[in-house]
């Protein structure tokens, strides 16, 4: 048995002196050193006792290093877990319980903190990644050995878990099994024509699939190479358009370029191809930018589950407002949400998606697995849409209450238990409202305990030591009364209608 995905990246991999990347601040990895590096951290992660199928959580900065750990987890067998840099302590607790990983990886100056609120994990290891070097599993690296035997691992072995969100209860750990997360990569290369010509301007976080699978993976499997930006700067990135000829960003990163008066199509005219995920891409957006560049962006769409789902095409009309038709290999279809029967052509259900890019389940948890998988495999995405007559998928909503802000799944009921908890707050009602930078902005609703008053900035300060800045409610609003129906529960509809305009431009 070989080595699943590593196999496929070391078949697809230019000559060894190639570029794979280069950071804003000069630092470069060749392919040869990619495999080189990576070994030394398989090496590392074997001596510390990671074994097939151990889970390594990583929650870092993004750094070079951190890419070639997850490599490393890939040729160990281990399970790579990225968790988001937002999240703090307490909300760590869960995640290494949830997961119970031989390994936490974690930023220098995280660790006492995280080492104290995992403190009841006996058995956890825990080691530092800097995104300047010197990190403690950095050091072991460097002495390791550059070369490493590949653990033998097959498609359904599992190679990440990522945690997702729903509407209701915890975060869930998505499995991702090696043949997963190459099916996807192969038919992106496939469907966005990457070859070993191009060079990608990667801006995303690495926590997240987008950045990590979506933009990674498909540059891997290519043998192209990318330009590594540690975060997303207008300025940087606008000086290095020259030397790239793709860029996959979210509909925030879109709006910032076309804000500046040096994004032209003089600028941009070389590159081949702009791609937009993570959150809806506004019409507005996408007829404003083809009118500054002369590039149409390439809306997709994908889950934590499922990898990338459906694309608009490289060849033919890329329509604002849709995400295209399934990708390679996928088969979609629109469903009735309470009674699983296929739709007819126009008609708005829920997504279901088969295919090899779909998860195994969630992670301890065949209950909510069963729940979200019909008896022949389709797997409920829970995004409402529809498709029209030429075969382009347009989604019209969620189901439930899901908050997707800045490309980020934010449940209401975990916020909602916060501000509940804070004094003066009887209920509270958590919504996302249309948002120009984030897409939707999470909204706090909340009705005061009798004779209390709300003071918004007491509850932000209060919310800033329990929950991810990303979950945070932008706005706190207090209100005499959340409107119910005549069963007792909260009208959130008539919230989201009521403060649609909330973050609109004055």
């Amino acid at each position: 048995m070989s080595n699943h995905f590593f196999d496929k990246i070391r078949q697809s991999a230019p000559p060894a002196e190639t570029l794979f990347l280069t950071t804003e601040t000069g630092l470069s990895l060749t392919y040869g050193g990619l495999v080189a590096r990576s070994a030394q951290f398989a090496c590392a992660l074997t001596a510390l006792g990671v074994k097939k199928g151990d889970r390594v959580a990583v929650q870092t900065q993004k750094a070079v290093d951190c890419l070639m750990l997850y490599l490393a987890c890939l040729r160990a067998g281990a399970v790579y877990l990225p968790l988001n840099i937002a999240y703090t302590p307490a909300e760590i607790v869960y995640f290494a319980g949830d997961a119970e990983p031989r390994l936490f990886v974690c930023d220098p100056a995280s660790r006492d903190d995280l080492a104290a609120a995992l403190v009841a994990m006996a058995d956890l290891r825990i080691e530092t990644l800097d995104p300047d070097g010197g990190g403690s599993l950095q050091q072991r690296a460097d002495v390791a050995d550059k070369d490493f035997a590949d653990v033998a691992v097959g498609p359904d072995d599992l190679a990440a878990i990522l945690y997702t969100s729903g509407t209701t209860g915890r975060s869930k750990g998505a499995m991702l099994t090696q043949d997963n997360l190459a099916s996807n990569a192969e038919a992106l290369v496939d469907t966005w024509r990457f070859t070993g010509d191009d060079v990608l301007l990667h801006v995303l976080p690495i926590f997240h699939t987008h950045g990590l699978f979506v933009a990674t993976n498909t540059v891997l499997l290519a043998g192209a190479s990318m330009l590594f930006l540690h975060r997303f700067d207008l300025d940087t990135a606008l000086s290095l358009f020259p030397k790239a000829t793709a860029m996959m960003g979210v509909p925030t990163h879109y709006s910032r370029l076309l804000s500046h008066s040096d994004f032209n199509r003089d600028l941009v005219g070389h590159m081949r191809l702009f791609i937009s995920g993570s959150a809806p891409l506004s019409a507005e957006t996408h007829k404003a930018f083809s009118a500054c560049t002369g590039h149409a962006i390439l809306e997709r769409y994908g889950m934590t589950e499922t990898g990338m789902n459906t694309s608009n095409p490289y060849d033919g009309e890329r329509r604002p407002g849709t995400i295209g038709m399934p990708l390679p290999g996928v088969e979609l279809r629109i469903t009735d949400p309470e009674t699983g029967a296929a739709l007819p052509e126009g008609e708005i259900g829920v997504i279901e998606v088969r295919g090899p890019n779909v998860f195994t389940g969630y992670w301890r948890n065949p209950e909510k697995t069963a729940e979200e998988f019909r008896d022949d495999g389709f797997f409920i995405t829970g995004d409402l849409a529809r498709i029209d007559a030429e075969g382009y998928v347009t989604i019209v909503g969620r189901d439930k209450d899901l908050i997707i802000t800045g490309g980020f799944n934010v449940y209401p009921a975990e916020v909602e238990a916060v501000l509940d908890a804070c004094p003066g707050i009887a209920e509270s009602a958590v919504i996302g409202v249309p948002h120009p930078d984030f897409g939707e902005g999470v909204t706090g609703i909340v009705a005061a305990k009798s004779g209390a008053q709300i003071d918004e900035a007491e509850i932000q300060a209060r919310l800033a030591g329990e929950i991810a800045a990303f979950k945070r409610p932008k706005r706190i609003i207090a209100v005499d009364v959340l409107p119910r129906n005549s069963m007792g529960k909260i009208q959130k509809n008539d919230l989201r209608d009521q403060y649609r305009d909330l973050y609109a431009a004055p």
